[in-house]
């Protein structure tokens, strides 16, 4: 068996696998969600936005850079690409968010048997991603390259709208869908999927304090990434030129019944990764 990663960016073999699990099993739960009913309480459109749980714990527990990357990429291979709703400017935000506010929460996480720390690491993940994606939105609004959609029934404010939407995204995908499920298969998969990937599970230290993994370098790529994203938001939005689209329709042309195709897909590839990485072990 192959010894752990001694860095996060090294990149291998074993890393290459592991990259196009998660995001194969990333881009299935982004697909599956897709579909899954938005319902109006009030003002508010309730919805679940990722079933973030999936691509948290498998970054978690395979501890490279390369898994947060993926994570991104899977809603862009499996969703906007193979759904033919790719947009190249759009898609960075998500890219450079995502990727840098888990890779920062994950290297807070330096005891995988403390579940109070694991659910601050779920939740700073998902909280930091939203906080600086609301922050993005109200500075489209602001510079007028997006327009405010009022919600009847909520003062045509972006930051109330904005706010309002944060709060019931942290607590429908980042307590419902993320911490709780978390907690139970976190400790479920610890010490037995690393070692079918050839790699040797984090065991961390106990007891030790979250501020131990705490990373000038990764909250600086955060805070870079905030400005770069807003950036190429903003260009999205503006019709910017040397833009990448890929919009064939494809549900159109087949009917709803394609959203299926991407499930499909994504679950074909994570069985596949899965099944030669057992093999090669």
């Amino acid at each position: 068996m192959a010894t752990e990663n001694t860095s996060w960016f090294s990149f291998g073999q074993r890393d290459m696998t592991v990259f196009i699990f998660v995001m194969s099993l990333s881009g299935l739960q982004y697909a599956i969600t897709e579909v899954l009913p938005e319902f109006d309480v009030g003002p508010l459109e309730l919805g679940v936005g990722d079933f973030i749980f999936i691509p948290i714990v498998l970054v978690l527990l395979f501890r490279t850079f390369w898994a947060a990357l993926a994570v991104p990429m899977g809603e862009v291979v499996f969703e906007d690409i193979l759904l033919g709703d790719f947009n190249g400017l759009g898609v960075i935000e998500d890219l450079l968010l995502v990727s840098t506010c888990f890779f920062f929460a994950a290297l807070l996480f330096q005891d995988p048997k403390n579940r109070r720390q694991l659910a601050a690491v779920v939740l700073i993940a998902e909280g930091l991603n939203e906080f600086i994606a609301m922050f993005v939105d109200i500075g489209k609004v602001y510079i007028g390259v997006e327009e405010l959609e009022a919600v009847p029934g909520l003062p045509e404010s972006i930051l109330v709208l904005e706010g309002v939407d944060f709060i019931t995204q942290m607590v429908i995908t980042g307590i419902i869908f993320g911490v709780i499920p978390a907690l139970y298969l976190y400790p479920k998969l610890h010490g037995k999927i690393e070692p079918l990937m050839g790699m040797e599970p984090y065991n961390g230290t106990r007891g030790a304090s979250m501020v131990r993994g705490f990373s000038w370098k990764a909250a600086l790529s955060v805070l870079i990434a905030f400005p770069l994203a807003f950036g190429f938001a903003a260009a999205e939005e503006s019709g910017f030129g040397l833009n990448i689209v890929w919009e064939p329709e494809f549900l159109d042309a087949y009917g709803e019944t394609f959203i299926a195709a991407p499930i499909i897909v994504a679950a074909l590839v994570a069985v596949v990764v899965w099944q030669r990485a057992k093999h090669s072990t």
